[in-house]
């Protein structure tokens, strides 16, 4: 059962992080293309700006 709970966390986290990485474009950020991809999880609970940007990054 691990292993799956384990597969489906990646999988979600490498979904999100590739659906920003290629709507970075929408967004309002200019620098920090690879960090703000990594770290999306951590930013998407805490920072309401990070939010708006990244559901920009996805509609498109």
């Amino acid at each position: 059962m691990e292993p799956l709970v384990a597969l489906v966390v990646l999988t979600l986290y490498g979904g999100g992080a590739w659906k920003f990485w290629k709507g970075f474009h929408r967004t309002n950020f200019s620098q920090g293309k690879l960090q703000l991809t990594l770290l999306w999880p951590l930013f998407l609970m805490v920072n309401r700006s990070y939010r708006q940007n990244f559901n920009r990054a996805l509609k498109g």
